[in-house]
């Protein structure tokens, strides 16, 4: 089953839960994740969809390192004995179609990552392997953007290269009755093939992570777990290939889709007021 959260007509500027029904999203009257929503009744045909909102409004985003062994290769690093785990920005988030905003401190070197995005359903803590999928509700696509001049040159940490502003596109829906063992991951920049694997190339399979990350931290219901981006980013390239003005990147997963943001360079002004 596939869920999403759109704006339209029936849903007002906040926008609504819903469940895809072929070409029509049947509006649901709360959130999903707790296995409790109802239909209202109301429908949006596919052309009344106005805009995509996050699938889900995460607590916290969880993402690994280094999880395929040759993008660890890429990157010259040693491949980690356990799970490398970093934190974005919940402010990162952003969905389907929104444009990828390349920030005015780093502008330069902003690289894409796809990533099967793993969505908490039920709350989790010190959960075994064998347990750990009875937690997730579903999985989404995601594009694990990062300012790489931040990363390796400038603060030689990760925290603000991963969480500028619209550095972490998830979307555009949750597919619930998916097997994450080998599906397809991909990516395209400006139609291009940049990035090609299988979720079976994981070093550190979803329910191992799910495990782990629970007897770390609690994971409450809508947390996402970035699970890691195959070889072919940017950074990585002869010449380097980053992401300008005018680009179009995709994400796609099997079973799921096509995850699309534009992108933009960041507005410039004193400061903004809500």
């Amino acid at each position: 089953m596939k869920y999403l959260r759109v704006r339209g007509r029936r849903t007002g500027p906040e926008g609504a839960f819903g469940r895809l029904d072929g070409k029509r999203v049947q509006l649901l009257d709360r959130p999903p994740f707790d296995g409790t929503a109802q239909p209202t009744g109301d429908w949006l045909e596919w052309e009344e969809i106005e805009a995509y909102l996050p699938p889900a409004a995460p607590p916290n985003i969880f993402a690994l390192g280094v999880n395929y062994a040759r993008h660890g290769h890429e990157f010259k690093e040693s491949l980690p004995t356990a799970p490398l785990i970093f934190l974005k920005a919940t402010t990162s988030l952003a969905a389907h179609g929104d444009p990828i905003l390349l920030p005015g401190p780093a502008p330069d070197e902003v690289d894409y990552e796809a990533e099967l995005v793993v969505v908490i359903g039920r709350r989790a803590r010190n959960v075994p392997p064998e347990k750990a999928l009875e937690h997730v509700f579903g999985y989404t696509c995601g594009n694990d953007v990062t300012a790489r001049d931040c990363q390796m040159k400038y603060d030689r940490q990760w925290t603000r290269a991963k969480s500028f502003d619209t550095f972490a596109p998830v979307g555009p829906v949750i597919e619930t009755g998916l097997d994450p063992a080998r599906l397809r991951i991909a990516s395209r920049l400006n139609g291009q093939v940049m990035q090609e694997a299988s979720t079976a190339d994981l070093i550190f399979k979803v329910p191992e992570l799910v495990s782990y990350l629970s007897r770390q931290f609690t994971l409450l219901p809508q947390t996402l777990i970035m699970t890691g981006t195959p070889s072919g980013v940017g950074f990585a390239r002869r010449p380097p290939v980053f992401l300008r003005p005018g680009d179009r990147i995709e994400i796609e997963i099997e079973g799921i889709g096509v995850l699309v943001n534009p992108v933009a360079a960041a507005a410039s002004g004193a400061g903004e007021t809500e």
